[in-house]
């Protein structure tokens, strides 16, 4: 398919223009990559499934009230979204402790959080995606005080609807990470995607550390069967009635 002008090529998905000025397409990548790029691979059918998945909860999501960028998919690996300015910030939703929130606090993993922990990163490649205070962000002019107390507030009602969802797939939702957008009307809008790519995904009632892995980390940590634990996420997702 003939695409018009691409804008913006990330590490898993490129956008192009439309007809629409307030209408994007996004193109879902087979590309892999972990620990700021430094690892790369391809993940076969990934930019398909995620793709599919991240449609599916945005219209979970939607349909509970909060507003995402989320319009339709003309193709199963294409995404039509509205036209948003992204917030350079990375919003991170903690449940179960694993990743780095182990590695800087020495928290075991897999403690449940006696609360959702939700965290602000400065969405930054060259320095590291560095996590950062309120008075940093605020100090950078990142947001405003009013924008971070909305994405806080949107962050853990997402978290909600999510957890709620996965436990009827029979899957553990540990963490994710969101971005939000803001559209011409100065609405924020959830934006990028919602896939095992951006989220921490176990197979409920699975004791063993590997095997319970349906996300990113079983490419991060080279544990095989990716494509396998990304379909299966899909199948799940899919069994879901929306």
């Amino acid at each position: 398919m003939t695409h018009h002008p691409q804008i913006y090529e990330g590490k898993a998905k490129i956008l192009y223009v439309t007809d629409d000025p307030d209408v994007l397409l996004a193109y879902f990548k087979d590309d892999a990559t972990a620990f700021n790029a430094q690892k790369r691979g391809t993940i076969v059918g990934k930019g398909e499934i995620n793709c599919q998945i991240a449609a599916h909860l945005f219209r979970a999501i939607e349909a509970q009230g909060i507003a995402t960028h989320y319009i339709d998919c003309p193709a199963v690996n294409e995404m039509r979204v509205k036209s948003v300015q992204i917030i350079p910030i990375e919003v991170v939703v903690r449940n179960i402790a694993a990743g780095s929130l182990c590695q800087q606090t020495g928290i075991t993993l897999g403690t449940i959080l006696p609360r959702p922990l939700v965290e602000f990163f400065y969405k930054n490649d060259s320095l590291g995606d560095p996590l950062l205070t309120r008075d940093r962000l605020l100090l950078m002019e990142l947001a405003t005080s009013a924008q971070l107390d909305i994405l806080h507030a949107k962050a853990i009602q997402v978290n909600y609807i999510l957890q709620n969802f996965f436990k009827l797939c029979g899957i553990t939702l540990v963490d994710f990470k969101i971005e939000f957008g803001v559209d011409k009307q100065q609405q924020i809008l959830l934006a990028d995607e919602i896939s095992p790519d951006s989220c921490r995904l176990w197979l409920t009632g699975e004791p063993d550390p590997n095997l319970r892995v349906l996300d990113k980390d079983r490419f991060r940590r080279d544990l095989g069967n990716i494509e396998d634990a990304y379909q299966q996420v899909l199948t799940r997702v899919l069994g879901v009635r929306e």
